[in-house]
């Protein structure tokens, strides 16, 4: 595991989480933090409902935020995007083992997709944490990069229903 520079800058951050990403994100992927870790952690053990109640609440909280998305619900929302994009089939979005939930998600309705599509635009916002709070801009590029390939895995799932 190789550890970037593009650790995310936490002054003047308001989000103790977010505060503690800096230690603990090691890439530009949806799984390369400890927030996102946490996440998928969360997900562990919880009946069905509950998980979608987990992917719901993640982003209906940056929906929420408008355009100051909080750099730890961005972490989170682009996690849970990441997850429900993997669950389309023929989705070009693969999760590696190691990173995902060690119980297979149940099956997630398709009104998840809308919302973590519009989270996604809320992350991808100027005034989003998630996007201003890198050091360097080649990790930010990256990391926008893969976002949007989430993003466009969705999309594609929204232009044709499986």
């Amino acid at each position: 595991m190789t550890v970037v520079s593009g650790c995310w800058n936490a002054v003047s951050v308001r989000d103790q989480r977010y505060q503690e990403t800096c230690m603990g994100t090691w890439g530009t992927g949806p799984f390369d933090s400890d927030l996102a870790a946490d996440f998928v952690d969360e997900l562990e053990g919880l009946a069905p409902q509950q998980v979608i109640d987990v992917f719901e609440r993640s982003f209906q909280r940056v929906a929420n935020a408008g355009t100051q998305v909080a750099g730890a619900d961005g972490v989170e929302a682009v996690a849970a995007a990441a997850l429900v994009a993997s669950m389309i089939a023929d989705s070009r979005i693969v999760i590696d083992p190691e990173d995902g939930p060690r119980e297979p998600l149940p099956a997630l309705p398709t009104s998840l997709r809308a919302m973590a599509r519009q989270a996604l635009h809320c992350v991808l916002q100027d005034g989003s944490e998630s996007m201003t709070g890198w050091v360097d801009s080649a990790d930010a590029d990256e990391w926008h990069q893969e976002v949007q390939q989430i993003l466009q895995a969705l999309s594609t799932a929204a232009d044709h229903p499986q």
